[in-house]
């Protein structure tokens, strides 16, 4: 089968390393994640809520950004500093690969 007249604007394929991790904060929200690294996003994560489907590219200024996180997965003002405190641990800093 051919795919008509597709404009690929990028294709391609690469080995990353996926950490699941879940965990219930102090306010008993419970959270089921995937954090992908790759050397895509300029070193930034991509973190997905495995219960409620979304995903967002976060790194430490996305943590800082003030409703991010609230925003990314309809969390509310609690929930989302919880899960804050969390990806500090996880995001780290930046390194640039290219």
């Amino acid at each position: 089968m051919q795919l008509p007249n597709y404009d690929f604007l990028s294709d391609s394929t690469e080995d990353t390393s996926t950490r699941f991790v879940t965990f219930i904060t102090p306010s008993l929200k419970r959270f089921d994640l995937a954090v992908l690294t790759t050397n895509r996003f300029y070193g930034k994560k991509l973190v997905t809520d495995l219960q409620f489907g979304k995903t967002a590219i976060i790194g430490p200024d996305d943590l800082e950004e003030e409703g991010y996180l609230e925003y990314a997965f309809k969390l509310s003002e609690e929930e989302a500093e919880e899960l804050r405190q969390f990806l500090y641990f996880v995001v780290g800093t930046v390194n640039f690969t290219d």
